[in-house]
């Protein structure tokens, strides 16, 4: 089946071919045609990874690498690139889950959509093409099809976020994404113009993934670094990180569908998937990784703050997603790629379940709403309330999935943020500070969690005449709940730590592409380059070279030599203590149950309190509250100055000088036709009398010349 991964991006662009070109005659015949086949494509992409999987797993470590070539796309001088799909566990990973939680994501919609007229197909047309981009992204084996695909899911973002554009909120916060990653994919389009270039001055003119990874030593340091840094730049644009993360949380505009496909399990990971499939790259600079860590650091912490006071059930969800993001950065900058992988994977699962059930949660307050004319704000936390005995399958799915984002034990959080905050402690490139800002953000994540969860769920519905009207979901919403909850439980038991008596079956199965055991390996060599010993990097870029058949063996072999063939000591950290790991788990727990009974007291106990402290310290609760004012600061300093350049531009030259300089010629030009069109008067004597009269000029001019 390796040789058919093809069919995989194919059967979502057949999906958007029958729907987009036929789904209004469809949906004239029969609407259910349109979701049956939307859904019906995406199944059929998951049965053929789920069976290339499987055969995958079949075969030895070494030898999961298969490359399928399509056919040649681009030839233009030194450039030779193919439209090819690699299948190695990395990439076969994201697709199962991508896929996977795509196709819940496609069922859901079926309730969710249900009563949107007239532009039913065309949302099932833009979810499909977001799956063929998104699949093309993370199949790829070379930059530029990643590119494709990263440039597909951009656009696609744009579509579904202003999909409901008479309001223009939503037509905004669309343009806002498209052109906030705009900026990131620039800089990501000049990072491959640096790699192909500076590869190619040692005759290596290819973007393919394991032509680079195989000659990356034969980049400089500088070189290294720059391409890193304009990679990391992309990455904060697609997965809003700091500067670039304002697009995501406007974003919420959109379907909740879109929420939890686009911002939840998929693109927002694509930044992710991007630095992890080029870790050998990354490992050789230093400045890089550490740029990786601090943003990521802070930006879970930014986000985290903000998320504390927000009232929009979705925006609450959306701070939180940029804050876990901010996590699996963290994770990657300090050289724990499998980590951060393994969290990308456990988040899919419980924020694809939150956004869906915060959906459910608006589905059934609309329709209240709806019933008695009500115009409240139907995802306004403040308007819900006593949920809980009136969706209690929502309720119990949307509180498993909130114990896993806090990192309970038992949950699938817990595994990864665990993983992730002991390895920023304790790796090379790690620091006690890195640990407390991501162990901080934890806390904060467990308090703004329940307390959405106690300000929707608990008390008494504050929904008014529309509370008995309140219902829970159709069975198309909720089944795709009951399964991501499911997954949201266990799925962390994928990678229990060796601390915790378990084998981390996730890191083991990454190992082969990430070059690495528990990271440290990698982390060694990254350490060498920082100081100086560029003599070992090169001998790493040696034996790679020389095994460039395959490239789970090669990242292997070269980590190893960069580190001097040290032996792979415990896991985590190596020579840390086991009971340290122990004490930092406590004390991460520690705090996410700090979080929970302080929002507890609060939203339960003594609901009086939020409020007078909101009133005692309000100019921090209207910071927040404003979101750091982030938004009118670059307004301040970006966007009105670029709009004033642009009137400039507009008003001053394009009005001011070029339609002058052409209409004042138009004008000459009018001027001189009126004047000599008089000459032409279509009478015959005034034409006598012209003859007449040059024939004197003639004449007189020949008598004078003669004298």
């Amino acid at each position: 089946m390796f040789d058919y991964i093809w069919l995989v991006p194919v059967f979502p662009a057949i999906g958007v071919l029958i729907n987009g070109l036929l789904g209004r005659r469809i949906e004239a015949i029969n609407k259910n045609l349109i979701h049956w086949i939307a859904c019906g494509v995406i199944a059929l992409s998951f049965i053929v990874t789920c069976t290339i999987f499987y055969q995958l797993l079949q075969l030895p470590a070494a030898e999961r690498l298969h490359q399928v070539t399509c056919f040649t796309w681009i030839h233009s001088g030194v450039l030779k690139t193919y439209v090819a799909y690699q299948i190695d566990p990395l990439s076969m990973m994201m697709a199962m889950f991508v896929i996977g939680i795509g196709f819940l994501i496609h069922v859901y919609s079926i309730g969710y959509m249900d009563g949107d007229p007239g532009r039913y197909y065309r949302f099932f047309v833009y979810l499909n093409l977001f799956m063929f981009s998104m699949i093309n992204l993370i199949l790829a084996n070379n930059y530029l099809l990643m590119f494709l695909g990263w440039e597909g899911v951009g656009l696609c973002s744009y579509l579904l976020i202003g999909f409901w554009f008479e309001e223009e909120a939503n037509a905004v916060a669309g343009k806002k994404a498209f052109i906030t990653n705009r900026v990131g994919d620039f800089a990501f389009l000049i990072g491959m113009f640096l790699l192909f270039t500076g590869l190619g001055e040692h005759g290596v003119w290819s973007l393919q993934f394991d032509k680079v990874f195989t000659h990356v030593h034969l980049l400089t340091s500088s070189q290294a670094t720059a391409i890193c840094l304009l990679f990391f730049i992309g990455c904060t644009a697609k997965s809003a990180q700091i500067p670039l993360y304002v697009w995501l949380p406007d974003a919420m505009a959109g379907p909740t569908p879109v929420s939890a496909l686009i911002h939840a399990a998929t693109m927002v990971t694509s930044g992710v998937y991007m630095i992890t499939r080029s870790n050998i790259l990354f490992s050789m600079s230093p400045l890089a990784m550490g740029v990786v860590a601090t943003v990521g650091a802070m930006t879970a912490l930014f986000a985290a703050s903000i998320g504390l006071v927000q009232n929009d059930i979705k925006k609450v969800l959306a701070y939180s997603t940029v804050s876990q993001l901010g996590y699996m950065f963290l994770g990657l900058g300090v050289g724990a790629f499998a980590a951060g992988m393994f969290h990308v994977l456990t988040h899919a699962f419980f924020k694809a379940l939150l956004f869906l059930g915060s959906g459910a949660v608006i589905h059934s307050m609309h329709h209240a709403y709806h019933k008695v004319h009500s115009h409240d704000d139907a995802q306004d936390m403040r308007n819900m309330g006593g949920l809980r005995s009136k969706t209690p399958i929502t309720y119990w799915t949307f509180l498993i999935g909130t114990l896993a984002i806090s990192g309970i034990p038992g949950f699938s959080g817990f595994f990864s943020k665990d993983e992730i905050l002991w390895q920023a402690y304790s790796s090379p490139q790690g620091h006690w500070l890195l640990w407390l800002i991501g162990a901080v953000a934890a806390g904060m994540t467990a308090f703004y969690m329940f307390r959405l969860v106690f300000m929707t769920f608990f008390n008494d519905c504050r929904a008014g005449e529309a509370a008995e009207h309140i219902h829970e979901s159709p069975a198309t919403m909720t089944v795709p709940l009951c399964v991501l909850a499911f997954l949201a439980a266990v799925g962390g038991y994928l990678g229990v730590p060796h601390a915790l008596g378990g084998s981390n079956l996730f890191e083991h199965f990454l190992e082969p592409i990430m070059g690495m055991g528990d990271g440290k390996l990698l982390q060694d060599a990254a350490t060498a380059v920082a100081h100086g010993a560029h003599h070992v990097v090169h001998a790493a870029g040696e034996t790679m070279h020389a095994a460039a058949g395959h490239v789970a063996e090669t990242v292997h072999t070269a980590a190893h030599a960069a580190a001097g063939h040290a032996e792979v000591e415990a896991h985590h950290g190596g020579h840390q203590p086991l009971w340290l790991e122990y004490l930092l788990m406590v004390i991460s727990v520690a705090l996410a149950c700090g979080g929970i009974f302080i929002a507890y007291m609060l939203y339960i106990v003594k609901r009086e309190i939020p409020a007078a402290l909101a009133e005692k310290y309000a100019f921090i609760h209207r910071l927040l509250l404003n979101k750091w004012y982030i938004d009118e600061l670059y307004d301040v300093v970006i966007i009105s100055p670029l709009r004033g350049f642009s009137y400039f531009l507009w008003k001053g030259i394009d009005v001011g000088v070029v339609d002058y300089i052409v209409n004042g010629v138009a004008r000459i030009v009018g001027w001189g036709s009126t004047a000599v069109r008089y000459m032409q008067s279509g009478y015959v004597q005034s034409y006598a009398v012209s003859v007449v009269f040059g024939t004197v000029v003639l004449l007189a001019y020949y008598f004078l010349k003669a004298l």
